[in-house]
């Protein structure tokens, strides 16, 4: 299966939490490959939304974060990053933790990682 086939339309699904997300983060999935494991969605985190207690995260897949609006604190990098910055994450690159004081809405686009490589027998 691969990611559902739509033309422009208004979002409709609704707005989730997880414990996965952590307090004051939900997000609206807009498009979602689950047995490719690729996935599109909007991320809102509320105000004074902190992930330090999560720490440094990485993950195993590909990750695309657009801001669309509001602004997200990196702890480890002592920077703000603002409403039209963009970062493109590969498998394992570490980032956050994050805080947004005011707020933060992100288009998020998540995507598998290459396969494993596997060592080559000795000849």
């Amino acid at each position: 299966m691969s990611k559902p086939e739509l033309e422009f339309h208004l979002p409709a699904g609704p707005w989730t939490t997880s414990a996965e997300t952590g307090p004051g983060v939900r997000e609206r999935v807009l498009a979602d490959d689950p047995d490719g494991g690729g996935r599109t969605v909007l991320v809102h985190w509320a105000p004074g939304t902190d992930t330090s207690a999560q720490g440094v995260a990485r993950h195993d897949f590909w990750e695309e974060v657009y801001l669309v609006d509001g602004a997200l604190h990196d702890l480890t990098l002592g920077k703000t990053f603002t409403a039209g910055m963009f970062a493109c994450r590969p498998p394992g690159m570490p980032h956050g933790p994050w805080t947004s004081e005011n707020g933060v809405t992100m288009l998020v686009v998540t995507y598998p990682g290459p396969p494993a490589r596997r060592p080559r027998a000795a000849p």
